[in-house]
């Protein structure tokens, strides 16, 4: 029997803030923050992220973003494009539907984990997940609301 093959699972990272965070979150929040994260999944030759328009692909580095600030690896995945893509369109029907978009509590972040467990079985690092908590937690954060 011939092994599975194994394509790449990569997490682009961007800070929407481009550095602001990191300066004046201190001063705003009270708390340190290094970035306000966007993600996305690359795999297939694709990168894939959702926002309130639902979920959207385009070359990897192709977002209006450019390229991205870091790239983790999260591992390989034996799913093929055809049954991640139907899992995709899958997703854009029911979960990750434009209208479900939320800033603080279904966003592109949770679209990646989601999608990162799906191909390996791991989680994205826990600091971009937790930064709707760590902001809400702030004085700040909690009047924004």
């Amino acid at each position: 029997m011939e092994p599975p093959n194994l394509y790449p699972v990569k997490l682009y990272v961007y800070d929407l803030s481009k550095g602001l965070a990191r300066r004046l979150s201190p001063i705003m929040l009270g708390k340190q923050l290094e970035g306000i994260w966007h993600t996305s999944i690359v795999v297939h030759k694709d990168e894939f992220f959702f926002g309130s328009g639902g979920i959207s692909s385009c070359p990897p580095g192709g977002t209006l973003l450019g390229p991205p600030d870091s790239v983790v690896d999260v591992g390989s995945t034996e799913v093929t494009e055809e049954i991640f893509l139907e899992y995709l369109s899958s997703l854009g029907e029911s979960l990750f539907r434009g209208e479900a978009y939320n800033l603080f509590e279904h966003n592109c972040n949770t679209f990646s984990n989601e999608v990162a467990q799906f191909l390996t079985g791991r989680k994205i690092p826990s600091y971009i997940t937790d930064l709707p908590s760590e902001v809400l937690s702030t004085t700040s954060g909690a009047c924004s609301l």
